[in-house]
C-alpha cells in the first residue's frame, strides 16, 4: 500500500479520535467512582497523543485538519477531562472547586493555542526545537491528577485535602501557560551503545507499570517535575553560547568542559602517563657520544664503556634529573 493511500492518511487521525474517546471515557469512569480507570484512560490518551504525530510524519500523512483535530483532542482529553475528574472526586457541588477546574481547563486551552502559534514562528533560535514552552498538555493533565493517584495508592492524607488539591491544580495551570522551558523528547537521539540498556530499562518500566501502576505513574510525574530546573539551566546556557547551537547535543559537553577550564585558569596537561621526576627525564635531550679518557676512543652514549667510566648509578641519577652527591 502506498504511503499516500486514503487508508494510510486516515490512520493518524483515527489515533487522535481514539485519544479523544479515551479522555472522554475518563469522565464516565469518574462518575461511576472508578477513579483508577479514569487515570488509566487519560494515560492511554497521552500515549496515543504521542503516537499520532510521529505516525503522520512517518507516513507523510500530515494535514491541516489533523493538526486542528489534535489540538481539540488535547483540549478535551488533558484539559476538560482531568478537571471534571478532580471535581467529581473531591468537590462536587463546591464553588471553589468548580472555579479551580475552570481555571485549569482555560489554561490548557491557552497553552495549546500558544503552541499552535509557535509552530509558524520562524524567528526562534535553532535550539528552541529541543524545548517546550511551558509544561506540555499530556504531562499537565497527568500532573493535575497526581493527588488523586497518591490517594488511591496510599490512602487519604494531607495531599487529599480540598485546599491542597485546588492549590495544586492552580499551580499546574500556571506551569501550563508559563514561559518555563521543558525538555522535548522528540529531539532525543539514543546512541548505538545505549540501545541495549534502554531496551532493558523499557522492560523494567513495563514490569513496574503492570505490577505497580499507580506508584510507577506517581514516580514518573515526580521525576518530570524534578527535571525542570535542569531544563531551565540548559536553555539559559544555550542562549549564552551561540557557538553550541549547531553542535549535536552529545558534543556540547566538550564545549562546557573547555569553557570551565578556561574560567578556572587551568591548562591541559602535556603528559598524561609520565608522572613525577620521570617527566623531566623524558624531556631531557639525548646525550652525546662519550670519549674515553686516555684512549681517545669514541663510544655511543649508552655503551658499556661509558657506564664503566661514569658508573651506572651516576647515569641513573642524571636520567631522573637529580644531582649526584659527588657532582
Amino acid at each position: 500500500m502506498a504511503r499516500n493511500a486514503p487508508g494510510v492518511r486516515l490512520l493518524p487521525n483515527a489515533i487522535t479520535v481514539l485519544a479523544l474517546c479515551a479522555g472522554l471515557s475518563a469522565v464516565q469512569f469518574a462518575l461511576n467512582d472508578q477513579h483508577s480507570l479514569a487515570i488509566g484512560a487519560i494515560g492511554i490518551a497521552a500515549v496515543l497523543d504521542s503516537l499520532d504525530g510521529r505516525i503522520a510524519r512517518l507516513l507523510d500523512a500530515t494535514s491541516r485538519i489533523g493538526a486542528e483535530l489534535d489540538s481539540l483532542s488535547d483540549a478535551i482529553s488533558f484539559g476538560v477531562a482531568p478537571a471534571l475528574v478532580l471535581y467529581v472526586w473531591l468537590a462536587e457541588g463546591s464553588r471553589l472547586g468548580w472555579v479551580a477546574a475552570l481555571v485549569f481547563a482555560v489554561c490548557m486551552v491557552l497553552r495549546l493555542a500558544r503552541f499552535n502559534t509557535l509552530l509558524d514562528d520562524t524567528d526562534q533560535p535553532p535550539y528552541a526545537g529541543e524545548f517546550f514552552v511551558g509544561v506540555p498538555a499530556p504531562a499537565g493533565g497527568l500532573l493535575a491528577l497526581l493527588p488523586l493517584t497518591v490517594t488511591l495508592q496510599f490512602g487519604e492524607g494531607w495531599w487529599s485535602a480540598e485546599a491542597v488539591v485546588w492549590v495544586w491544580t492552580v499551580g499546574i495551570s500556571a506551569l501550563l501557560i508559563s514561559r518555563i522551558p521543558t525538555l522535548s523528547l522528540k529531539t532525543v537521539r539514543a546512541p548505538a551503545k545505549a540501545v541495549a540498556p534502554l531496551l532493558v530499562a523499557v522492560g523494567l518500566a513495563a514490569a513496574a507499570v503492570i505490577q505497580y501502576p499507580l506508584i510507577a505513574l506517581a514516580g514518573a510525574l515526580v521525576l518530570y517535575l524534578l527535571h525542570i530546573p535542569y531544563s531551565v539551566r540548559r536553555y539559559r546556557w544555550l542562549a549564552r553560547h551561540p557557538e553550541a547551537w549547531a553542535v549535536p547535543p552529545r558534543e556540547r559537553r566538550a564545549i562546557r568542559r573547555a569553557r570551565s577550564q578556561r574560567r578556572l585558569g587551568l591548562r591541559r596537561p602535556q603528559f598524561r602517563r609520565v608522572p613525577g621526576v620521570a617527566r623531566r627525564a623524558v624531556r631531557r635531550p639525548r646525550p652525546e657520544p662519550h670519549v674515553a679518557r686516555g684512549t681517545g676512543r669514541v663510544y655511543p652514549a649508552e655503551s658499556p664503556a661509558r657506564m664503566g667510566d661514569r658508573g651506572p648509578g651516576r647515569r641513573n641519577w642524571r636520567r631522573l634529573g637529580l644531582r649526584h652527591r659527588g657532582d
